[in-house]
């Protein structure tokens, strides 16, 4: 059973929020009116996850992630956001959020974002230990278009980004969810060359039904993502190549225009370069390098 707190002053969206979230077998909602009431909660008892809004009263959302990070570096907090607040979404992702919702996308967005934190956060907590004198690791992966399989090989990078002592905790999960989003995106936008623009649609199942059946349908079935990791106690590197035919760089949107923030085309690259250190693409644009120095 995973535990989510819910902190917002406005008891509609705390409730609803709620109900979504319970709508998921094995999940369990519990609330917060405002940030300092769930500081009081986690002196009690720590969920698996904190879902937070951002302009509250007395301890807003800002304050509440700094405060977690102090004190729970492993917790991960996610935060719904509001129109006019993506400048402090944006500092509190610095700060140490893992990821963010737009209220107006809680109904087709949230599940799916806690399920992906949730896994990212317990591969951390399953994989650890094991040689810790080790300084410099490379490796090479080819993956096939299985999303299936993300999830097991980012738990594995954890594993010896943990060991190696490189990397804090939340760190650990900031790398997580960057290494999830770009794999995600060189499977579906690059081999199965599924637009992000029908992410927009009312109905989330034409992107969805799409990426399925392209997965059995040449040429994209054929493709593969090839990931190269260099792992060091000075700095972690990642490059990620799809066979697709890439796109054109210089026309990607600008993610923390607070126009494109609502929208899940931008979200990933957003959350890519807030917890990356530096990223770059290829001239083809079929290729990404993520680095995070090391503490």
């Amino acid at each position: 059973m995973a535990t989510i707190l819910v902190v917002d002053d406005t008891a509609v969206d705390r409730l609803l929020a709620g109900a979504l979230l319970e709508e998921v077998p094995g999940w369990r909602a519990a609330y917060a009116e405002d940030g300092r009431q769930a500081l009081s909660l986690l002196k009690d008892s720590v969920p698996d996850l904190v879902l937070t809004d951002l302009q509250m009263p007395e301890v807003n959302g800002l304050e509440l992630v700094e405060a977690i990070r102090r004190d729970h570096p492993a917790l991960p907090v996610i935060l719904m956001t509001a129109h006019g607040s993506e400048e402090i979404a944006a500092t509190a992702l610095r700060k140490g959020a893992v990821s963010y919702v737009p209220k107006r996308n809680l109904a087709r967005d949230l599940a799916s974002t806690v399920a992906s934190v949730l896994e990212v956060a317990q591969a951390g907590r399953d994989q650890q230990l094991v040689l810790q004198w080790l300084e410099f690791a490379e490796y090479c992966f080819v993956l096939g278009n299985d999303l299936s399989h993300v999830r097991t090989l980012i738990a594995s990078l954890q594993s010896q980004m943990a060991q190696m002592e490189a990397i804090d905790r939340n760190g650990l999960i900031h790398v997580g969810i960057a290494l999830h989003e770009v794999l995600a995106n060189a499977i579906e936008h690059g081999n199965l060359e599924v637009s992000s623009d029908l992410r927009e649609l009312p109905d989330p199942r034409v992107y969805w039904n799409l990426a399925e059946r392209r997965r059995g349908e040449a040429p994209y079935r054929d493709r593969r993502v090839h990931l190269t990791a260099r792992l060091s106690r000075r700095e972690v590197v990642f490059v990620v190549r799809d066979d697709g035919p890439g796109f054109d760089v210089p026309s990607l949107p600008d993610p923390t225009d607070p126009a494109n923030m609502a929208k899940s085309s931008g979200r990933g690259l957003l959350l890519v370069r807030t917890f990356m250190d530096d990223v770059g693409f290829n001239a083809a644009g079929n290729e990404i390098t993520l680095t995070k120095r090391c503490r």
